[in-house]
C-alpha cells in the first residue's frame, strides 16, 4: 500500500475506534466486597444489611429492601446465595421506589423450598419462580440450605429468563401474563432498580455482577 493510502487507513480506523460506542457486554460488579457503596435500603432500616469476609448478608428484621442505586432496562445479572434452613429472599427486578416491588416490580424468588416450614408451597412460589407469576419448569434445581447456589437472571425487552445453578428454569414471555397486570402492575415496566429483599431471615449474597444488553 502506498504510504499516503496507508495513512488514510489508519486516520479512519483512529476515528472509528474513538467514535465507537463502549460495549454493552462489559461485566460490571454491583457489590465491591467492601461496603455498601452503591446501594441504598427501601422500605427499611440500612443496618439490617451488614458486609463481612466479601460477604454481602441480611441480618434480618425490618423489612423492606436494599436497592442498586442505578437503573436497568434490559440486562442480565449473576448472583451467588446462600440460604439458611427456612431462609426466604428474593431479586428484584425493574423495581420503581414506591409501593411493593414484588408487585410494583418483578420478584424472582429466593427460598429454601424443601424446609418443613412451607409444607403447602403454590408452584409460583418455589425458588427461582417469578413470584406469584411463572412458576420454575423444575423445582429439583435447588440446593439444600446452607450451600452456595448461583442464579443468573435476563431481562430482555418481553422476555425473562431465570438459570439456577446450571439448570434453566424460567423462559417466559411477560405478554403471556396480561391478566395478571392489574394485580402485577411491574410486568409492564421496562426498566427499574435491581434489589435485594429483607424477608426477616438472614441471607448471604456474593459475587453480584451485572452487564447491560442492548
Amino acid at each position: 500500500m502506498r504510504p499516503m493510502a496507508c495513512g488514510l487507513a489508519l486516520t479512519i480506523a483512529a476515528v472509528a475506534l474513538v467514535q465507537s460506542p463502549i460495549l454493552a457486554d462489559e461485566w460490571i460488579s454491583l457489590f465491591n466486597g467492601k461496603n455498601l457503596d452503591g446501594w441504598k435500603a427501601v422500605d427499611g432500616p440500612l443496618s439490617a444489611w451488614k458486609v463481612e469476609d466479601g460477604l454481602l448478608y441480611c441480618s434480618g428484621g425490618g423489612g423492606g429492601w436494599l436497592s442498586t442505586d442505578g437503573e436497568y432496562d434490559n440486562f442480565e445479572i449473576e448472583l451467588e446465595f446462600r440460604l439458611p434452613p427456612g431462609g426466604n429472599s428474593g431479586v428484584f427486578m425493574r423495581a420503581p421506589h414506591q409501593g411493593n416491588p414484588a408487585y410494583a416490580g418483578m420478584e424472582i424468588q429466593i427460598l429454601d423450598d424443601r424446609s418443613d416450614k412451607y409444607p403447602n408451597l403454590k408452584e409460583w412460589q418455589h425458588c427461582g419462580s417469578v413470584y406469584d407469576v411463572q412458576p420454575p419448569k423444575t423445582f429439583e434445581a435447588t440446593r439444600p440450605a446452607g450451600e452456595w447456589q448461583k442464579m443468573h437472571i435476563v431481562c430482555n425487552g418481553r422476555n425473562v429468563q431465570v438459570t439456577l445453578n446450571g439448570t434453566p428454569i424460567i423462559d417466559a414471555n411477560l405478554d403471556d401474563y396480561k391478566a395478571k397486570e392489574a394485580t402485577h402492575p411491574g410486568l409492564k415496566r421496562s426498566g427499574g432498580h435491581v434489589g435485594l429483599q429483607n424477608h426477616g431471615t438472614r441471607l448471604d449474597f456474593r459475587n453480584i455482577r451485572l452487564r447491560k444488553l442492548p
